[in-house]
């Protein structure tokens, strides 16, 4: 259907906008009180940088890549998400030769998956995150997390909850593994298809399963597994979290779905009514540089989904109040004030009032009725009386107060007023 967007895509119409730019706003706001500075990466990447950066195990890469060959025969691959594409700029620009830690911000980045479309989950959506790169302590990780909630908190949301974990490094993680198929190998029979796939490949991922989750409750945890150094670090980020006033719940089942996550992960819940819906996630990927081919650097980072968060507003009834379309518009009567008129638009704009005058031909009363419909908050009237007397027609639309005005005292007057 040529009038139908495809399936699981939207549009933001111009009614809606406004909310975007709001919580656009709140990320650039927060971002640049910790030193992040914007990042904007392509659309689209080359596919193997997916496949080794988030990792051929997960169901990203497996099952929801939008995944073409070009007109070159490159396998080509729409971003699903923007850490892996931030990581390959950070490489290819040189960054790791700059000063470090480099930290960097996305705002409202299109991403794209092939699944189920439901409510907060799109098959095109666009994420908000940050990413560090070369900071190992454990303060970055506390800063990235306060990053994170000071952004939900400037859009509005409460009741917040914060959930933290360790998986481990490759160090500690190959013994865990082993724990974990010997307890899970007697359930395998009961599990999902995909569960079983991932016995071998992945079975850490077996724990973010949502299917068989009540058979996994008794589960071993990594945080029982963990080398001396990333219990260390883990102990520093409680301890960093503590300091800063945040309070959080350890949660050992916490493992996020892409294979690039080391140490720290995180997630920022909060109840709709649905249920708890996570509208933040992120932790640390010490070796994904290194894996792209890059020298060896930590990193650490965080998406939040935009649409996930303008639904989880509207469900707390914070959605903000839309701005007034215009201060004043110009309603005219007769070529010659209809002219007059055009360059009164043109100055209050130049002031920077938000005006605009009719463009349809309209009669004066219809004009009038027009301009309360945008919602102006001032009407100003020229015909040829006016013109003639040297004045404008000033209407204040909230008090249904009119007076008249020197035509050369308009301008300031407005200003004033606004």
């Amino acid at each position: 259907m040529l009038t139908q967007a495809p399936k699981g895509t939207q549009d933001v119409l111009p009614r809606d906008s406004y909310r975007w730019q709001a919580v656009e706003q709140a990320m650039r706001d927060a971002a640049a009180l910790y030193g992040y500075r914007e990042i904007r990466t392509p659309m689209f990447e080359h596919t193997e940088l997916f496949q080794r950066g988030v990792g051929d195990t997960t169901d990203v890469v497996q099952k929801e890549m939008y995944t073409f060959n070009d007109k070159g025969g490159r396998s080509i691959t729409l971003k699903p998400e923007g850490t892996a594409g931030a990581a390959r700029a950070f490489i290819e620009a040189h960054m790791f030769a700059d000063p470090l830690p480099a930290k960097m911000y996305y705002v409202s980045a299109p991403a794209f998956r092939y699944e189920r479309p439901q409510a907060g989950r799109l098959r095109q959506f666009h994420q908000h995150g940050v990413e560090v790169f070369g900071a190992k302590d454990a303060t970055v990780d506390a800063e990235v997390i306060a990053l994170a909630m000071d952004v939900l908190k400037r859009c509005g949301l409460g009741g917040l909850r914060l959930a933290i974990n360790s998986i481990g490094c490759p160090n500690c993680r190959a013994a865990y593994h082993d724990k974990l198929k010997a307890w899970l190998k007697p359930l395998l029979p009961s599990l999902c298809k995909t569960c079983g796939e991932r016995y071998e490949r992945n079975p850490l991922r077996i724990l973010d399963c949502k299917e068989d989750a009540d058979k996994l409750t008794d589960a071993p945890a990594m945080l029982d597994s963990l080398c001396d150094d990333c219990k260390a670090h883990f102990d520093k980020l409680r301890a960093n979290l503590d300091a800063m006033g945040i309070a959080y719940t350890v949660d050992p089942r916490i493992v996020r779905g892409l294979d690039y996550y080391t140490k720290t992960v995180f997630e920022i819940i909060t109840d709709a009514p649905e249920g708890s819906l996570t509208v933040c996630g992120g932790g640390r990927y010490d070796g994904l540089v290194s894996e792209l081919g890059g020298p060896e650097t930590c990193g650490i980072g965080f998406g939040m989904g935009v649409e996930r968060l303008l639904m989880v507003q509207d469900a707390a009834g914070v959605t903000p109040p839309a701005p007034r379309l215009y201060d004043a518009f110009v309603c005219t009567l007769g070529d010659k004030a209809r002219l007059e008129g055009l360059k009164l638009v043109t100055e209050l704009r130049q002031s920077g009032v938000k005006a605009d005058l009719d463009h349809a031909a309209r009669s004066l009363k219809a004009q009038f009725k027009y301009a309360d419909k945008m919602g102006a908050q001032y009407v100003l009237t020229l015909a040829d009386d006016e013109i003639a007397k040297g004045v404008v027609k000033l209407r204040d639309m909230e008090k249904s107060e009119e007076t008249e005005i020197p035509r050369s005292e308009i301008t300031d007057l407005m200003k004033s007023r606004l």
